[in-house]
């Protein structure tokens, strides 16, 4: 038998749900290896695969952030039960994202949502420039890869990395605040404003408008 800590069968506890005892035994039984821990839980059935993935998460906040007046977010972060959308560590959670959303402009939430011909286009884009750089043909399939993951990190907000850790996604964030906080924590959507976005700002010739000026002197 393996020793067990508290904080190892804390861990196990809020990734499968089980309780106390039971992680304390599967982690002993599997010498402290929680991928075989978690399988003992799940053919004992104390455990489920993916136990929160399963749970519907229909609670929680819209959360709003403005900053300088000149840019501002509303994003829904859901839970799964309003005790826990009262939760202080939840509200800190859910303005964490959106100063986030502010500052890194995301235009997605997860890679899901990116439309089929927006990523024919990204891909097009890429294969341009791979032919410009003199790339091999044979090899633009693999580099795409590459290139599509980096693509997914600048426009998805799960996958973009946290402005306040670069060591680590948004979403892998987002997971760990869950598992402390104990339930289903999931981003649903949210929008960004920013002042004078999509407007066409008119550009003044200056030399034009002086020759325009003394032409009227």
């Amino acid at each position: 038998m393996a020793e067990v800590s508290a904080t190892m069968v804390k861990e196990l506890r809020e990734k499968t749900g089980a309780g106390l005892m039971d992680c304390k035994k599967a982690l002993a039984e599997s010498a402290g290896d929680f991928v075989k821990a978690e399988e003992w839980l799940r053919k004992k059935g104390i455990a489920k695969a993916g136990s929160k993935e399963g749970r519907v998460a229909a609670e929680g906040l819209i959360g709003s952030y403005i900053h300088g007046g000149r840019i501002g977010v509303l994003v829904e972060v859901n839970c799964e039960t309003d005790f826990v959308a009262r939760n202080p560590d939840f509200q800190d959670l859910v303005k964490d994202v959106a100063m986030h959303i502010a500052a890194a402009n995301p235009q997605y939430v997860r890679r899901e949502e990116v439309a089929t011909d927006k990523l024919d286009k990204e891909k097009e884009i890429q294969r341009e420039l791979l032919k410009q750089q003199g790339k091999p043909e044979a090899m633009w399939d693999k580099i795409l890869v590459g290139k599509v993951e980096k693509y997914y990190e600048q426009v998805c907000l799960v996958d973009q990395l946290w402005v306040k850790d670069d060591k680590k996604k948004v979403g892998e964030m987002i997971n760990e605040r869950a598992a402390k906080i104990g339930e289903k924590v999931a981003v649903r959507r949210f929008v960004r404003f920013e002042v004078g976005a999509g407007i066409e700002k008119k550009k003044d010739d200056l030399a034009a408008e002086v020759a325009k000026t003394l032409g009227q002197a």
